[in-house]
């Protein structure tokens, strides 16, 4: 699962968000309302979708509570911040560190790819979350709930003091 330890750099996206939980997920509308507009803007084929969280704070995961809210994106990287006719959103996601692993599978069973991260992983490493967006990454190989799916879970960290 995990993959590296990634620098990444400011990206500029383009996207919807929508306030919601865990416990009321509203992630399938807001790709239902995304995917139609961002065909509209002419990208290119291989452009990357990113699944991006925004969390209040860091502690969100701490003491987990599935009915606490956050904000959620459906995004794709753009080259610029406007398009013609474009009623989509715009979000910068800061340059910082990353903790990159790799989901295999169907996306309804990614909260197993997140367990491992918060429960196994961090726990156990050099390194603590930091106060950036949570993304996933769902390039050429992602296949939405296909068992053959894969997706890069980006998880913002910085060095344990």
């Amino acid at each position: 699962m995990f993959s590296r330890i990634e620098l990444f750099t400011e990206k500029k996206m383009l996207g919807n968000s929508i306030q919601m939980s865990f416990a009321e997920n509203k992630t399938t509308e807001l790709w239902k309302n995304f995917m139609p507009k961002v065909k509209q803007l002419n990208l290119p084929a291989n452009a990357n979708l990113y699944s991006v969280e925004l969390y209040s704070d860091i502690t969100f995961f701490s003491n987990f509570n599935p009915a606490k809210s956050f904000v959620k994106w459906a995004a794709v990287e753009a080259d610029k911040l406007s398009y013609p006719s474009s009623d989509l959103q715009t979000l910068i996601i800061p340059t910082g560190l990353y903790a990159v692993f790799i989901h295999k599978g169907p996306a309804v069973e990614g909260y197993k790819t997140y367990e491992f991260i918060f429960k196994n992983w961090l726990p156990q490493s050099d390194y603590v979350l930091d106060d950036r967006p949570h993304f996933a990454l769902m390039g050429e190989k992602y296949k939405n709930n296909d068992p053959d799916s894969e997706e890069e879970i980006w998880i913002p960290v910085k060095e344990r003091i």
